[in-house]
């Protein structure tokens, strides 16, 4: 029996009329897909949450209820955090472009928005306080207020600089179609 979706060689049916899931200008979707350092640190992160969980186990079987519980929440903690970092970056829909930081998400409204643009400038390695000559994805407001929404040297895009390209081409295209039709 042939499994046609596991294999490269398959015809590829073309119907502009199906729309696929992503199609969805509504839903808020992140136009890249996340960087093997997020994805790493995410994966190290919930391996040490499962060490605490197996130590938690240990703990209640003990019979200390108390410090079981700690340990329970503190694996809890670490399991969200890991989550958080793999949600953080730069999500996109019809209403506009949406920052998620690991404290924080602010949404811009893409009639506030007057131009993203692609910029070299001094940025951020991986997020710590060193800084490396880059490019920049940043977010003009009509006001003039300028934001960095993404790196060539942060978590998603370090050594990759195609997809970094790619990334910034996708949202500068969303902002052309969305922010002009404000």
């Amino acid at each position: 029996m042939p499994l046609p979706f596991l294999t490269a060689d398959r015809d590829i049916e073309t119907d502009d009329d199906i729309a696929l899931p992503f199609d969805d200008h509504d839903q808020w979707r992140r136009p890249y897909r996340p960087g093997p350092w997020r994805v790493g640190i995410a994966a190290l992160a919930l391996l040490l949450a499962s060490f605490v969980l197996l130590a938690a186990v240990v703990i209640a079987v003990a019979g200390a209820a108390g410090g079981a519980l700690f340990t329970f929440v503190f694996a809890g903690l670490i399991i969200g955090a890991a989550l958080r970092v793999l949600r953080m970056g730069v999500w996109v829909s019809r209403a506009g472009l949406r920052h998620v930081a690991f404290f924080s998400t602010r949404t811009v409204p893409w009639g506030q928005t007057s131009a993203v643009r692609t910029t070299q400038q001094p940025v951020r390695w991986l997020g710590l306080p060193r800084t490396v000559q880059g490019q920049a994805l940043m977010l003009v407001r009509h006001g003039g207020e300028q934001t960095p929404l993404l790196t060539d040297h942060n978590a998603d895009f370090l050594s990759r600089v195609e997809a970094f390209d790619r990334a910034a081409d996708t949202i500068e295209a969303w902002s052309a179609e969305y922010a002009g039709a404000h």
